[in-house]
């Protein structure tokens, strides 16, 4: 009897414990003076209400009742720096806090605008996986300009057609009286400008909106605006190194004991002001990661569809696992002992051959899941309805080759974000240093713009366009291996990133000659015509030399060879964007030509394609550019280098070539053929110039010389275009196709 009290007690004991430490993983504040709830909204730390239950400010939760009448002074969250009610705090990967979000409106005929919360230096960015852009009303053009850390600035948006039947409880956007379209990643900061596309009215309300929304909740839950309604919208957060640091689970914590801990922290996003990290429990765990002891573990054999145990076994649960046991049933215990002693036997007698096969099938299975995953039924489908696509240089490279070449993606290795994914720096086994972009979760669009880019460049074989050396489709998501271009890309060179090598106008001349030359080659002389539709600075590298290398195709298209145009969405970098394209959304090789003249003119000038600054009459370069030259101030905005180096007739020729290629008119542009043949003429007559004066000397008389033989350069250069453009700076290597 004693032996059964003691035995009780201990039992008694052990499910106390139990309980407790229950209790303690289940909670989700830092200690138990912070407030778990406020109204009906959980708040888990790092976001906490009273002092000391927040990790910093921009997390600090403020609790007050609500003003609505019919909430009866119902308790709300809101997230005090940004004033924002919150709906949802979710601790999953990524970070996201539901919250509600004003919509913008207009009830009159006029174009309106509204800048948005900005979000620049919180931890805080607009959802692009979450969100939607969604414009309302009849025949209303909403337009969303997004502006990001590093200054670049894009826009985005859609037109909401007019129909005679009115808006009513439809779930989702149906295109009647109603659009909408994704944002950008990384976004923190945009603006909305409404106007009217047309006088057309169907008869119903006059009202037009605009707004940012949680597309889940647009599609099961909206009805229809009205001017003081709010949405929900989904911010993603992470904690900057110094908050990261900070947190109980970090402090004093070595390598080793973080590796044999129950949660993972890694990087959220890179940008201008601001990295981002957040913290997963590890599979087999759950909880809350910021909090000592927050990950607990999970019993998976409680939900069936955390285990994959059949019927015959039984589950039992293990930390941050579980297995499948045998069913106590001696007949099924016989039979199962029988066939593991003939299983074993037989994996004794196959031997290491059985254990090969059955590996490579299993390593076959995964590439080939993979494969599927990331596109790969439909590149090849592209590749076999494209006839000109040359893919014998197109190495497919295996997963763990790429994995040693970067030291499995280290984020020392990184050496760029882009709106595709990341890219690392790595070195093959071969020595040869390469580019590797590792894409982000796909999408459907994602991976339309992945495909896209490996046929595009798979036709092109041009010197001055980066090369495609492979991809890789057996890993999580694609990667993509180009050649590494060192010197990083044409902006920072003319910003004066490289104290080293200054930009003297030989080499910018250089340079847009090389540009020119592989823009000229793209849209005559590859297997079929290309528009690569996003020019800009940004997208042009430097190698070891100083050479233009054009990059990014991810919005190219190949046409065909009489296809003028492509009708298609808006899409472009804004200050580089042909303004008929942006009006008529028909893209020609002209569009191409507007977007080189605005690099040659930051060639010219040294400025960006926007201003941030104000210090120019207006943000666009080109505009500044055309007022300048034909308000003759043009030696007032060039670059002191330029100015410097080059004759002023030589100036003045390369910026009238520059002015044409900004005609808002597309047909009176040149083509980027006689763009290349200009630029090859002037360059010819400076050599020129500069040989003659090295032989005869700094005489009046030789001057003279020299500015006739120019002349009779140029115009025979012009009067030959098609033999010099054969022999100068085209790469026109056919491509072949393998039979």
């Amino acid at each position: 009897m004693a032996l059964q009290m003691v035995l009780f007690r201990m039992l008694v004991l052990v499910m106390m414990c139990s309980v407790l430490n229950a209790f303690e993983g289940a909670s989700n504040v830092i200690n138990s003076s912070c407030s778990e709830y406020c109204g009906n909204v959980s708040i888990p730390y790092p976001f906490g209400i009273e002092n000391g239950c927040y990790v910093e400010d921009w997390f600090e939760i403020v609790c007050r009742s609500s003003n609505d009448s019919y909430d009866l002074g119902f308790p709300k969250p809101y997230l005090k720096k940004l004033d924002l009610e919150v709906l949802k705090i979710d601790m999953d990967f990524p970070g996201q806090v539901s919250v509600n979000y004003p919509i913008f409106s207009s009830c009159t005929d006029g174009t309106n605008s509204k800048k948005n919360l900005q979000l620049e230096k919180s931890p805080f960015i607009f959802s692009a996986t979450n969100n939607s852009f969604i414009a309302m009303g009849c025949n209303n053009s909403a337009l969303m300009l997004s502006i990001f850390p590093d200054d670049s600035i894009s826009f985005g948006g859609c037109n909401s057609p007019c129909d005679r039947a009115p808006f009513t409880n439809r779930s989702h956007c149906n295109a009647t009286n109603c659009c909408q379209t994704t944002i950008p990643s990384d976004l923190q900061e945009f603006s909305t400008t409404m106007q009217p596309k047309s006088s057309y009215n169907n008869g119903s309300s006059k009202c037009k909106y605009a707004f940012l929304v949680d597309q889940n909740w647009f599609e099961t839950n909206f009805t229809e605006p009205n001017q003081n309604m709010s949405v929900p919208v989904v911010l993603e957060w992470g904690l900057d190194n110094t908050t990261f640091y900070s947190l109980p689970t970090m402090k004093n914590m070595t390598a080793r004991e973080y590796k044999n801990s129950t949660y993972n922290c890694g990087w959220w996003l890179t940008l201008r002001n601001f990295t981002g990290r957040i913290c997963v429990c590890r599979s087999g765990y759950g909880g809350n990661p910021y909090l000592l002891g927050g990950c607990g573990d999970i019993n998976e054999c409680a939900n069936r569809d955390l285990n994959t145990c059949t019927l015959d076994t039984r589950c039992e649960n293990t930390e941050g696992s579980y297995r499948c046991v045998a069913a106590k049933n001696t007949k099924l215990s016989i039979i199962i002992g029988v066939s593991t002693s003939l299983g074993v036997l037989f994996l004794i007698f196959s031997g290491c051959g059985s254990y090969k096969v059955i590996k490579k099938r299993m390593r076959i299975k995964r590439k080939e899941k993979f494969f599927k995953q990331n596109g790969g039924l439909l590149l090849q489908q592209q590749l076999s309805t494209n006839n000109e696509v040359n893919v014998e240089n197109t190495k497919l490279f295996n997963s763990e080759e790429l994995e040693k070449a970067t030291d499995c993606f280290s984020v020392d290795r990184i050496i760029g974000h882009g709106g595709q994914g990341t890219v690392y720096k790595g070195m093959l086994a071969d020595g040869r240093i390469v580019a590797i972009k590792k894409s982000m979760v796909i999408d459907e669009e994602k991976l339309q713009a992945f495909i896209n880019e490996v046929v595009i460049l798979s036709q092109i074989n041009h010197r001055n366009v980066v090369k495609l050396l492979g991809c890789c489709l057996e890993t999580k998501v694609p990667l993509l291996v180009y050649e590494f271009i060192p010197n990083g890309t044409l902006a920072e060179y003319l910003n004066g990133q490289n104290e080293e090598f200054s930009p003297t106008w030989d080499m910018r001349l250089r340079i847009a000659i090389e540009v020119a030359g592989a823009l000229s080659y793209l849209h005559l002389a590859a297997s079929s015509p290309i528009y690569h539709r996003d020019i800009k600075s940004t997208n042009i590298l430097l190698d070891d030399k100083y050479r233009a290398k054009v990059a990014d195709f991810g919005i190219s298209r190949s046409v065909a060879i009489e296809q003028t145009h492509l009708s298609t969405l808006v899409q472009g970098t804004f200050g580089y964007v042909d303004p008929k394209y942006f009006r008529s959304g028909q893209f020609t090789d002209k569009s191409d030509v507007y977007s080189f003249g605005v690099v040659l003119a930051e060639l010219l000038t040294g400025e960006k394609a926007i201003s941030s600054t104000g210090t120019r009459d207006t943000k666009s370069l080109a505009a500044f550019f055309v007022s300048s030259m034909e308000e003759n101030n043009l030696f007032n905005i060039l670059d002191s280098q330029v100015l410097k180096e080059m004759e002023k007739e030589k100036i003045i020729a390369v910026a009238n070539l520059a002015k044409r290629c900004l005609n808002l008119k597309g047909r009176k542009r040149p083509t980027m053929r006689e763009v290349a043949m200009e630029l090859e003429a002037n360059q010819m007559s400076q050599k020129l110039a500069f040989d003659l004066q090295q032989k005869y000397g700094e005489i009046e008389d030789v001057k003279i010389e020299i500015s006739e033989q120019c002349d009779v350069v140029s115009i025979s250069t012009m009067s030959s275009m098609d033999s010099a453009i054969a022999t100068s700076s085209f790469d026109t290597k056919p491509l072949l196709i393998s039979s």
